[in-house]
C-alpha cells in the first residue's frame, strides 16, 4: 500500500431512495477498502419519501442535508467539500453498483498505477447488460466515443457512476455542474489536464424507470453539450 494514503472518502448523493438506502449503506459499511480508513459521506438532496428518516439512524455515517433538491452534481460537490480522505470514491445510492468491488477500484491507485480510476460497465466487449435500456447502452457508447474523439484519449464508460480519484485531483477540477452533467464535466476536466483514466471492469445491475431510475435521453444531450463546452473552454 502507498503509505501516504490512509483513508478513502465515499461520497453518496441521495435523492428519494427509501427502498435502497438502508441496504446500500450496510453494503458500504461492510465493504473492503484495502485497509484504508473509511469515511462515508451521504448528501441527501432534498428527499421527500422517507429517506431522511432512515439516514438519521446511521450514526457512523456523516450525513449532510440539502434544504431542497439541487441535483446529483450539487450533492457530489457538497460531499467533496466535507471529505477528509486521501481518495474520493463516488457511490450511487440505487444498488446498481456493488460496493464489494471497491478493491478493484482502489488498488490501481494504491499501487501507484493511476490517480484516477473508473469502473467500466462495458469492458471486454460488453455493449449492454440484461435489463439495461438499449437506448441507454447506445447513448453511453456514443458519449464515450465522443469523449475519446474530443479529448484524444480512449475511454469505454464516461457515464459510469463509479469514479475514484485522489483528493488532490478532485479538488483541482473546480467543478461547476449541479445535475447529471457532473459526469461529463469530471471526465472532461480530468482528460484536459492530461491525467489518464484507468478503467477496470465492474458488474452492474441496472434498474428501470419504474424502480426509480432518473436519467433520461435529455440528459444525454446535455452530456454531449457539456463535453463540447469544456473542450472549448479555457
Amino acid at each position: 500500500m502507498n503509505n501516504n494514503i490512509q483513508a478513502v472518502s465515499i461520497i453518496i448523493p441521495v435523492f428519494n431512495e427509501v427502498s435502497t438506502i438502508k441496504a446500500l449503506l450496510m453494503a458500504v459499511q461492510n465493504a473492503d477498502t484495502c485497509g484504508l480508513k473509511k469515511e462515508i459521506i451521504v448528501v441527501d438532496d432534498g428527499s421527500t419519501d422517507g429517506t431522511r428518516d432512515i439516514l438519521k439512524k446511521f450514526n457512523v455515517v456523516k450525513v449532510i442535508f440539502h434544504d431542497y433538491n439541487q441535483g446529483k452534481g450539487a450533492a457530489i460537490r457538497t460531499g467533496m467539500k466535507h471529505a477528509t480522505g486521501d481518495i474520493i470514491l463516488i457511490q450511487d445510492a440505487d444498488l446498481e453498483y456493488n460496493p464489494s468491488e471497491y478493491p478493484l477500484l482502489l488498488q490501481p491507485i494504491l499501487d501507484k498505477k493511476a490517480s484516477v480510476v473508473y469502473g467500466s460497465r462495458f469492458s471486454h466487449g460488453r455493449s449492454f447488460h440484461k435489463n439495461m435500456y438499449y437506448s441507454h447502452a447506445i447513448g453511453n457508447f456514443l458519449l464515450s466515443a465522443c469523449t475519446s474523439i474530443l479529448y484524444f484519449s480512449k475511454i469505454e464508460d464516461m457515464e459510469t457512476g463509479y469514479k475514484v480519484m485522489k483528493k488532490d485531483v478532485a479538488l483541482s477540477l473546480n467543478l461547476k455542474s449541479s445535475r447529471f452533467d457532473i459526469e461529463p464535466e469530471i471526465t472532461a476536466k480530468i482528460l484536459k489536464k492530461g491525467i489518464s483514466i484507468h478503467e477496470v471492469p465492474i458488474t452492474f445491475q441496472p434498474r428501470s424507470f419504474h424502480e426509480g431510475k432518473k436519467i433520461s435521453w435529455k440528459d444525454g444531450l446535455i452530456a454531449l453539450w457539456t463535453l463540447i463546452k469544456w473542450r472549448l473552454k479555457n
